[in-house]
Order: structure tokens, then sequence, then C-alpha cells
């Protein structure tokens, strides 16, 4: 399963912010879709989870939408009212997760690179 972020770059605070993540391989091989965000010297946080197959939705606060496009394997995070701690190094990430770990990065076996999201003032 390889994974593909893009979207990211220099956004304004208060802006909500895009991000998109491209599917492919093996995708029987995964249940859900995870996004997370690394800000500079902290660790990796989860964001936002959607189950592929059904659409569910499991988000780490009001800010954040996450959806899918089966039909075009991407799935898409949204980052509302951005303020200067939103910027981040933002991960998309895939895998078989379990009910109770969806939050945690090792339940997700496959990762992109990663994008780049820096929120000015």
């Amino acid at each position: 399963v390889q994974l593909q972020a893009s979207g990211g770059g220099l956004v304004q605070a208060g802006d909500s912010l895009s991000l998109s993540c491209t599917v492919s391989g093996r995708t029987g091989e995964i249940n859900s879709l995870g996004w997370f965000r690394q800000a500079p010297g902290k660790d990796r946080t989860f964001v936002g989870r959607i189950l592929w197959g059904s659409g569910t939705v499991y988000l780490a606060g009001d800010r954040f939408t996450v959806s899918r496009d089966i039909a075009k394997s991407t799935a898409y995070l949204q980052v509302h009212s951005l303020t200067l701690e939103d910027t981040a190094v933002y991960f998309c990430a895939a895998g078989f997760t379990r009910f109770g770990a969806i939050k945690e990065a090792a339940e997700y076996r496959y990762w992109g690179r990663g994008t780049q999201v820096t929120v000015s003032s």
C-alpha cells in the first residue's frame, strides 16, 4: 500500500486547509485511513481517522473534517480556523486498526511521506 499526501504549504491563520491522500496498491489490507501531525520538537499526534469501507469518522477535535472518495482512492483532511499551533508536518497513514487503538500511530502499517503546513499570522 502506498500513500501520497498533498496540499500542504503556507496558509494564513483563520483560514481553512485541505489536504488529500491518495491510496494505491493492495487496499484490501487496510480498513482505516488516519491523519497525524507532528509539530517541531513534539510527538506525532492523532488528528482523525476514517474507516475506508463505511466512512465512519473519528476526530481529535471539531476543527477537523475527514472524508474519503473511494472511486478516487483518496482521503481528505480539512482543518478549519487555523492557528499558529497547527503548523506541523501532516501525515496520512493506513492500516488494519483495532477499534480501541485508532489513535495509536503503531496501528497504522503504511505511511505517506508527510506534507508541511505552515500557518502564518
